[in-house]
């Protein structure tokens, strides 16, 4: 590629040093023009790869990671080995019956047995996450909807036990359920469908799909499911997580090479473990990553024998659930093509809160779907139900009917789910004959831009991608996971705090889920309470701190028109 304005510079000083070397011999000179080349050969690398991967998107693709402070990644680091020695002072004072201990142990004519486990394994448990445990968990007594009502409990010792006091916290505002489209609620169109089925069919099927528990409304809901995605044919199944679990050791097995990403559900971890395959992992979203490992992959061939793998399977996610990042995908399905692999896409949280016709990453990235071997997603989400399903060509449907743990042994889907899948499905589509869809949709994508450009403004450092409705907001110390957890409820606002090990450990998070239900005054409350007490708890860490920008709507989360819009660089 033709040198930018930036490599001009560099062309000059190597010109400069090479005429130094011609009349002086200078080696000073000669090894400062040999730094300046490589520098320009790199610079010029970078260019050409943005270039490349550039045209491959035909939207902004936008995603911020702000670096972890100094001072409060030291800081987290002391808070937990403060309380990793309490800890150890508290297991003494147990030890030595001071101070009671409510831990499950084994039984006294049971010590000289191996132990059912190891009680250290039970030390976080017992010492760091009890401290907090009233942070989760908490009973709804409503509909999980834009709005909830949690009942009251209190505990007397520590969160070991709770006491429930009758009452009920009502309206309070929910930023923690995936219910990214409004779809789970009691009343409308779905929820009349699904009632009135449920008179018909009952609820339980009691069977599997290959014995008795077959019904029409499952076969509906294939057809549609495969015509929503754009494919051949899916299959759907009454657990989200066993589509994952079980589903991917029926598609490899030993002597078969799984790429999976480091930040992967642990439904697709499991999968790939029981599976039997070889897995490596490659660096979040990082695609020089995965390109290594798919090269070192073809050159040398399985361990040992260095035969060629029988498949190569890349697994990804649409949108990664605690960082609300966006796979990079048109640069995955790049790779996949240039080394004859196949794709995994999960699409749990993605499908339906992404694309202009709410069809998930392909749709956003404007991707045909033959370009992905499986597509996997859940109706836990965006359409407010139970199940997931998979999709792709007849003859891989096919084979997993007959191969899938979770087709052959598993209890159908209920009838009731089933049709709130099949009515939300249609609304999202508009065969209802309404417009309801697609203003969820856009809803949805003016409500993410708004709440993520409302948390830049007020200091906070946030994740992910501008357009992704899974918004993790840091915390980082342990002490503030609980106290933040506590603090937004006592101002009516029900949020979802998580800490090691679930993300790193000076990478603790409260992660927001934003929904088309949300109105702007109620995410003005939220935000109102978020930074209050972002102020009261010293969370506002972001150097970066964004201006305050024209208010409500943003144009730039419309999805009218997103094929005219320019390139953007990925990088």
């Amino acid at each position: 590629p033709k040198p930018d304005p930036f490599t001009c510079p560099l062309l000059l000083a190597w010109w400069s040093c090479a005429q130094k070397v011609k009349h002086r011999g200078s080696r000073k000179a000669s090894a400062k023009c040999k730094a300046v080349v490589k520098l320009m050969l790199l610079l010029l690398q970078i260019q050409n790869h943005v270039t490349c991967n550039g045209a491959l998107y035909n939207r902004p693709f936008s995603e911020s990671f702000e670096e972890t402070p100094m001072l409060v990644a030291v800081l987290t680091y002391m808070g937990y080995g403060i309380l990793t020695l309490f800890g150890y002072l508290r297991d003494f004072l147990r030890e030595w019956k001071i101070e009671k201990c409510h831990v499950a142990q084994e039984r006294e004519e049971q010590r000289d047995f191996v132990p059912l486990y190891q009680d250290f394994e039970n030390f976080y448990t017992r010492n760091l996450y009890m401290r907090i445990r009233d942070s989760w968990n908490r009973p709804i007594c409503s509909v999980p909807g834009a709005k909830m009502d949690l009942v009251e409990r209190v505990s007397h010792d520590y969160n070991w036990t709770f006491e429930y006091t009758g009452k009920v916290i009502k309206d309070v505002i929910n930023m923690g359920s995936y219910n990214y489209l409004g779809f789970a609620e009691n009343m409308g169109y779905c929820a009349d469908a699904a009632a009135d089925v449920t008179m018909k069919y009952g609820i339980g099927v009691s069977s599997t799909r290959q014995e008795m528990g077959n019904l029409d409304k499952h076969e509906e809901l294939e057809m549609l499911v495969a015509k929503f995605l754009g494919v051949e044919a899916s299959m759907v199944f009454g657990m989200g997580f066993a589509t994952n679990s079980m589903n991917i050791p029926a598609l490899t097995g030993k002597g078969c090479l799984i790429l999976s990403d480091e930040l992967n559900h642990a439904s697709l971890v499991l999968g790939a473990r029981l599976s039997g395959s070889t897995i490596r992992v490659f660096k979040h979203n990082n695609m020089q990553s995965l390109e290594k490992l798919l090269r070192d992959a073809i050159v040398h061939g399985q361990p040992r024998t260095h035969r060629p793998w029988k498949k190569i399977l890349i697994v990804v996610e649409g949108i990664y659930s605690m960082e609300g990042s966006v796979v990079r995908l048109p640069e995955v399905i790049a790779l996949k093509k240039k080394y004859k692999a196949y794709l995994y896409l999960d699409e749990a949280h993605s499908i339906g809160a992404l694309g202009p016709r709410g069809r998930g990453v392909l749709d956003y990235f404007g991707l045909d779907p033959e370009d992905v071997d499986v597509l996997m997603g859940t109706f836990t989400k965006s359409f407010g139900a139970a199940g997931g399903y998979i999709g792709g060509k007849k003859e891989l449907i096919d084979y997993l009917r007959a191969q899938s743990h979770s087709a052959v042994y598993a209890t159908s889907m209920s009838s009731p789910v089933a049709e709130q899948i099949i009515t939300s499905m249609k609304c999202i589509m508009g065969e209802d004959g309404t417009t309801i869809g697609r203003e969820r949709i856009q809803q949805l994508a003016e409500n993410t831009t708004y709440f993520r450009r409302r948390l830049r403004e007020m200091g906070f450092i946030i994740y992910g991608n501008n357009d992704s409705p899974v918004v993790p907001v840091m915390l980082y110390m342990p002490a503030k996971i609980g106290a933040f957890g506590r603090e937004m409820l006592k101002r009516n606002i029900g949020v979802v705090v998580v800490g090691f090990p679930a993300t790193p450990i000076i990478e603790s998070r409260a992660r927001f889920c934003v929904s088309a239900a949300h109105t702007k005054e109620m995410l003005d409350v939220a935000l109102s309470a978020i930074s209050e007490v972002g102020d009261l708890l010293q969370m506002k860490y972001s150097k970066y701190r964004a201006l305050p920008s024209q208010d409500w709507p943003s144009d730039e989360t419309s999805y009218e028109g997103t094929g005219n819009q320019g390139t953007r660089s990925p990088m």
